[in-house]
């Protein structure tokens, strides 16, 4: 993979971002040294941005909501080689995303493109409420049957080539994001990985795990495009 131009990151961290004021400041000093944080600004009312611009973020904002909105729009923004995904809600550290960019920078058999995904591996049971964990993992298996992806999980943490993630064309602009990318980074021939990542308890409410019927409009979205992509 090349090396990025002068004055470019070498990878852009996209956090979409909805009222996580109380989070920001923990998630963004774990960012590993010379990377950029992309927070994606989806119509927060606690002053996230503010928050964001405060710890050295750079803001992108999206008025239209939609967690696929905001990947999407941080996706655009991006400019280094590599683009990483992460929640902005402390579950997860962005120091742990080192070891899935390693797996992007090193390619796949053949120098396919690889898609490095974080498995979730809960902390505590307050991490991962059970309703969201049977969701989770009812998708993964209709994934490994349907796509053949060993995937044991669909989480939010993530990285892949910035190039080769545009050209997937994604585009969910709901909860289906994360799924259509796993699945079109496949059927394109990429070479998908797993680690293993420590899922914490977030700080704050969830907007989707944290409630069941946040957890069912994920699962509605996400088998939706499931069907959509392989029919």
């Amino acid at each position: 993979m090349p090396a990025p131009a002068a004055g470019v990151a070498p990878v852009d961290v996209v956090l979409p971002c909805l009222d996580e004021a109380g989070a920001l400041p923990g998630v963004l000093a774990g960012l590993p040294p010379g990377w950029r944080a992309l927070v994606v600004d989806n119509g927060s009312r606690d002053g996230s941005a503010d928050v964001a611009r405060a710890g050295g973020a750079t803001v992108v904002t999206e008025p239209r909501r939609g967690f696929g909105a905001a990947c999407a729009a941080g996706l655009a923004a991006a400019t280094a080689p590599v683009v990483a995904f992460c929640d902005a809600d402390g579950s997860l550290a962005l120091a742990d995303l080192a070891a899935l960019v390693d797996d992007v920078r090193a390619g796949g058999p053949g120098g396919r493109p690889v898609l490095a995904l974080g498995r979730r591996r809960p902390s505590s049971a307050a991490a991962w409420p059970v309703h969201a964990r049977l969701a989770n993992a009812v998708l993964a298996a209709d994934l490994r049957r349907r796509a053949g992806v060993g995937l044991r999980d669909l989480g939010p943490m993530r990285a892949a080539p910035r190039a080769a993630l545009v050209q997937l064309g994604l585009l969910d602009r709901r909860f289906g994001y994360p799924l259509e990318m796993v699945l079109r980074a496949a059927a394109a021939g990429w070479h998908v990985t797993e680690r293993d990542v420590a899922y914490r308890p977030r700080i704050g409410r969830s907007k989707v795990t944290g409630t069941v019927r946040g957890t069912l409009a994920a699962v509605r979205d996400m088998r939706r495009t499931l069907r959509e992509v392989t029919p």
